[in-house]
């Protein structure tokens, strides 16, 4: 083996976020959207959430609630986002958006990131109305990464390794993703929301 290539795999296995920036984006097909402090470009922005490229990342803290809608529609995807979130965030990853200028639960998949969400059984880890989760995971303070996957009307969700939902629902064939930065518990602003890594393959 070469010195080069050993010291590539070195780092990959060493972090998280190293494997997923290798061997994934532009390869076997993988579609990065968000790098770093690249990506806004990849989206349109709906609603008052003030995105913007920080400290390695996308991310949002302020204003009434927003998302990012991707400008491309995805029917049948897997999906790896890398994200850090507070204790009080209300985030989430909507899939399939059939409304892409109004997001939410009731037009599209919202794989939560919500971890003092009133209802737990519908918070981080679950899919809003469709799949709980019981316990509830906690994201808050912590870089996390979501695998997701949708195969027709087969929706998985591994959440830092661990399978939080595996389910069938075939309310939403096909549409945009989005990444939300919303208000949190009692509608008071939630903390801040960073996406350093979202890659999107078509099945």
């Amino acid at each position: 083996m070469k010195r080069s290539t050993f010291l590539a795999a070195a780092l990959c296995a060493a972090t998280l976020a190293g494997c997923a920036g290798m061997g994934m984006s532009g390869n076997a097909g993988w579609e990065t959207l968000i790098d770093g402090e690249q990506g806004l470009a990849n989206f349109d922005r709906i609603g008052e959430a003030n995105w913007r490229a920080e400290q390695g990342a996308i991310v949002a803290d302020r204003g009434a609630g927003g998302y990012l809608v991707s400008r491309k529609p995805y029917r049948d995807f897997q999906l790896r986002a890398e994200f850090w979130a507070d204790a009080t965030t209300n985030s989430g990853v909507f899939l399939r958006a059939t409304e892409p200028a109004k997001i939410a639960a009731a037009t599209a998949y919202e794989v939560n990131i919500f971890d003092q969400r009133p209802d737990p059984s519908y918070g981080t880890g679950a899919i809003v109305n469709v799949a709980k989760v019981v316990p509830m995971p906690k994201a808050g303070g912590q870089w996390n990464v979501y695998e997701i996957t949708a195969r027709g009307s087969h929706l998985t969700v591994v959440l830092n390794g661990v399978r939080t939902v595996d389910v069938e629902d075939s309310k939403f064939a096909q549409g945009p993703i989005a990444l939300q930065y919303g208000l949190g518990a009692n509608d008071r602003p939630g903390g801040p929301i960073k996406f350093r890594k979202v890659l999107i393959r078509s099945l």
